[in-house]
């Protein structure tokens, strides 16, 4: 079994115990947008979320791993980037782990339809970055 395969499975079985043992969606908008609820009472459970997020990276470090990952250091781009991830995620009513994976898991048409947006747009961004070599 490959590692997208193990991951994928736990980010599967991670949603659906969240969605099974307290009726929430593992969408990390509405996870992060719960924390600032004034009214709620009942958020101990998306500080735990975020604090699972937050210490994954750093454990799986320590665990050995290597990120195949390199990030720019363009910090305009990061931020630019930041922002229109932050206002399409607004604009969208949600995130990709929401719409893609609890949405589509249950059969939302919404989310049907911003998980096919979000693949287009990214198919353009790599388009667009390999046709200008990459530096923007």
């Amino acid at each position: 079994m490959t590692d997208e395969l193990i991951g994928g499975a736990l980010i599967g079985i991670a949603a659906s115990l969240l969605w099974l043992g307290i009726g929430r969606i593992s969408g990390m908008t509405g996870v992060i947008s719960s924390l600032f609820v004034v009214r709620d009472t009942s958020r101990h459970w998306a500080l735990w979320f975020l604090a699972g997020l937050l210490l994954a990276l750093p454990l799986f470090y320590l665990a050995g791993g290597e990120s195949p990952v390199e990030m720019t250091g363009n910090k305009t781009l990061l931020v630019a980037a930041g922002l229109l991830v932050g206002f399409g995620t607004y604009i969208g009513n949600g995130c990709t782990s929401g719409h893609g994976v609890c949405g589509m898991g249950r059969l939302s048409l919404r989310s049907m339809l911003a998980t096919i947006t979000f693949i287009v747009a990214g198919v353009v961004t790599v388009a667009v970055m390999n046709h200008s070599g990459g530096a923007l």
